[in-house]
């Protein structure tokens, strides 16, 4: 039985509210959990102290355990320095292409003509 550091979707439509919860990984999203650890707000500002809320001695005795963490709680997590920085492949995904490269290079050249050209 694997246990799972995970978020539980509780609230109404369209306002989330998550509950931090250790489950068995085969058990359902929003289904029977082992232990709630904390909670989540996400419509909350950042600063707010409300908005994640978490037991972090629980957390860490879960871990020790063998428990493994979400995505979204091992980020959560590392916000809050329980758990080292993970290295994540971020793409570059504003860098332009080869041809709109080549086209805001040709740009200035255009530019720099028709300021050369005397205006009658």
């Amino acid at each position: 039985m694997s246990i799972k550091i995970r978020l539980a979707r509780a609230g109404s439509k369209k306002r989330p509210f998550y509950r931090v919860v250790a489950a068995d990984s085969r058990m359902p999203r929003d289904g029977r959990f082992i232990e709630k650890l904390g909670t989540y707000n996400p419509l909350l500002n950042k600063d707010d102290s409300n908005r994640v809320k978490l037991d972090l001695d629980k957390i860490k005795e879960w871990l020790s355990k063998g428990a493994q963490t979400t995505d979204r709680i091992s980020r959560l997590l590392e916000n809050l320095e329980v758990l080292p920085k993970k290295i994540r492949n971020n793409p570059i995904k504003a860098k332009p292409k080869k041809e709109a490269e080549e086209a805001a290079a040709d740009e200035p050249k255009a530019e720099e003509a028709a300021a050369e050209k005397p205006k009658e």
